[in-house]
């Protein structure tokens, strides 16, 4: 396991001395991962960011870097790389001057100060605009700048706040990828707040899902959509069809659930017996058609909708009392005889639906 590079111990955050943002937050940020905070509006991710990066102080508890305290060092000491979701570049400066400020404020000698801009705009693919203004960029290449003066002081860790939260859909999903190649090339440790999950599961080595100033649950993407923790997770990470119903038993980690009348068989998460629980199931883990008759659960499903997605089709049946239950299937011709109004068996695997927290 990688040696812990940043920590928040304990951490707590009130504004007002009586609401508590960030709750006993303990969390370990690892040498050269990519780590990101998810969550919605309002859950604390972004004050965790800032006061990591001295922008925000900690109410209660201490963040380390590299186990010393950092709580008495200003921003600009603490050798804490940031990307701001509006670049924050300076106007009236070119590409290349944006890019020698922060050595220049470390009073990194000339010579020095044109090698390492140099090499920066090679890592961004911007050795051409290096005279251009801000305002002469489109905001993808604006971004790139962001990213390489943020990385050209060779800073160990790396803060990124939404920072492509103002570009469109193309450009934002080939800015991740950008940016995932140049984290792996670097090696640099990153720590990224988003409250896009598609993002986090793109770009991530682990996610921390936070709601209400606390992490739901800490994990690689791939644990985290297979494995939901709790009903928030579940939801959050990816499309989900949801049921509500009360567990009646359980045995072998199998449980049955009662809902609409009808016993659904499920992997008990976090379900005890005769109590409520949320069922999670995955879109494209469901089975129609014949296939389906085979499955641990199986019922029959009245078409409503039917969209053709190129890749995918997306069916939304009326199933067991919910109008939205969704599935997803992939565009390979078996499916193309389905019609709207049709009724047809559906159905799934007990492993493959979570019965979760009520």
């Amino acid at each position: 396991m990688s040696p812990v590079h940043a920590s928040f111990k304990d951490v707590q955050k009130s504004y007002d001395g009586e609401t508590l943002v960030v709750k006993k937050l303990n969390l370990d940020v690892l040498e050269g991962e990519f780590l990101t905070m998810l969550g919605p509006s309002g859950s604390g991710k972004t004050t965790c960011l800032m006061m990591l990066a001295g922008f925000e102080t900690v109410t209660h508890g201490e963040i380390y870097i590299r186990e010393k305290p950092i709580a008495r060092i200003p921003p600009h000491q603490r050798g804490i790389g940031m990307v701001f979701q509006n670049y924050a570049l300076f106007p009236h400066m070119t590409v290349r001057e944006n890019l020698a400020f922060p050595l220049q404020v470390r009073k990194i000698a000339p010579a020095e100060i044109q090698q390492k801009i140099e090499h920066a705009l090679k890592m961004v693919c911007l050795e051409q605009f290096a005279d251009r203004f801000p305002g002469q960029l489109s905001g993808g290449q604006q971004q790139r700048v962001a990213v390489a003066r943020a990385l050209v002081f060779n800073p160990e860790l790396v803060l990124m706040d939404e920072p492509l939260g103002a570009l469109d859909k193309n450009l934002r999903e080939q800015m991740q990828y950008e940016l995932k190649h140049i984290h792996e090339q670097l090696g640099v440790t990153v720590v990224y707040v988003t409250h896009d999950q598609s993002e986090a599961l793109t770009m991530s080595n682990r996610i921390a899902v936070f709601n209400q100033g606390i992490i739901q649950q800490l994990a690689s993407p791939n644990e985290l959509y297979e494995e939901p923790k709790n009903a928030f997770v579940a939801q959050f990470i990816g499309e989900n069809n949801r049921f509500c119903g009360t567990v009646s038993t359980i045995e072998s980690n199998i449980c049955n659930v009662d809902v609409a009348g009808k016993p659904i068989r499920a992997r008990a998460v976090c379900a005890s017996a005769n109590a409520a629980t949320t069922l999670s199931l995955r879109p494209e883990r469901v089975l129609v058609s014949n296939t389906a008759e085979q499955a641990d659960n199986c019922f029959t499903g009245h078409l409503q909708e039917k969209i053709y997605l190129g890749d995918h089709i997306r069916l939304r049946f009326s199933l067991l009392g919910s109008d939205e239950f969704i599935v997803k299937i992939p565009n390979n011709g078996n499916y193309t005889k389905l019609n709207v109004g049709d009724s047809v068996p559906v159905g799934w695997q007990a492993h493959d639906c979570h019965a979760l927290d009520a």
